[in-house]
């Protein structure tokens, strides 16, 4: 077993962890510590505990020190510098006509980096842009090209539900979302009710995933055909997850009715299999570009 501490560096961001040696360490606590991008300001997320080994990577640093007065005022200072850094990396941006778009600026603690985040349709050369940003701000310059999700988790705002986005407020990784997910949740594939802010797929469809696939595992498909405790026998004609209630199309007497019994009044052949193949050739094509390929990342590679 090994002490460690969990640090974040920006908010929902990543949580990294380092050695708080000796230190009285509580969760909240703003901390000095060396990262592979030079000394850094986190904040405590995870209180000192003990974990196994092979679950930290190795070397693990050390806390340098618990943040001092003069420490939060060197941040603050800081955070203030970005916002100037920003307006200066913009205009040189209009002046080269450059196609890309900045979205962030951030100083390493110690001032040795100054990173710009941007997003931008393919690549883009700025290495002139580098010479110009690094005769204005005397230190290195990194910039950075990211995706749309990581855009969004930056900048923040407010989603179709009202609340705050998840990924800008507790979402420290982005889990793989996928068509099939909204699918098996009965929702509209109309892109625009199951995107995000960022154009792709909502986050939170990845949540109530596991609890759908378990409730519709118990239910028929729609078309199969059930019997039923009272010795019917019909289609299936809509089902409702949540509730796990059944309406099934029965014949009484010549005449068809549909009559609603609950998931354990009923006789079927277990059988589910929701995927891409129940999907018309249109939906595919509108809604493949939703799908995210690959984990964009902007981890602060500390």
């Amino acid at each position: 077993m090994i002490k460690v501490v969990g640090v974040r560096f920006r908010t929902a961001g990543k949580i990294y962890y380092f050695d708080p040696g000796n230190l009285d360490i509580s969760q909240g606590s703003h901390v000095i510590v060396e990262t592979a991008r030079g000394i850094e300001f986190g904040t405590v997320i995870i209180a000192p505990k003990e974990l196994p080994e092979e679950k930290v990577i190795q070397p693990l640093k050390s806390v340098i020190r618990i943040a001092s007065q003069e420490d939060e005022k060197i941040e603050a200072k800081n955070r203030a510098k970005e916002k100037e850094a920003f307006q200066i990396c913009l205009e040189k941006i209009q002046k080269r006509n450059m196609e890309m778009k900045l979205v962030d600026a951030e100083y390493t603690f110690d001032n040795n980096k100054l990173l710009f985040y941007f997003t931008a349709d393919g690549r883009i050369d700025f290495r002139e842009l580098v010479k110009d940003l690094a005769a204005v701000f005397r230190t290195r310059i990194e910039l950075r090209q990211i995706g749309v999700r990581d855009e969004t988790k930056i900048l923040g705002g407010i989603g179709i539900c009202g609340r705050p986005l998840c990924c800008n407020t507790f979402l420290s990784e982005f889990a793989p979302v996928s068509i099939k997910m909204a699918k098996e949740q009965n929702l509209s594939l109309n892109p625009s009710k199951i995107s995000g802010v960022c154009g792709r797929l909502m986050c939170c469809l990845k949540n109530e995933e596991e609890t759908y696939e378990y409730l519709n595992s118990r239910l028929p498909n729609v078309g199969d055909y059930v019997t039923t405790d009272d010795r019917l026998k019909g289609e299936v004609h809509s089902v409702n997850v949540l509730r796990q209630t059944v309406k099934v199309i029965v014949q009484i007497d010549d005449e068809k009715e549909i009559r609603e019994y609950k998931i354990d009044q009923l006789r079927f052949k277990p059988k589910r299999r929701r995927d891409h193949a129940k999907l018309s050739a249109e939906e595919l094509k509108e809604l493949s570009a939703l799908e995210d390929k690959g984990k964009s990342k902007i981890d602060d590679t500390h």
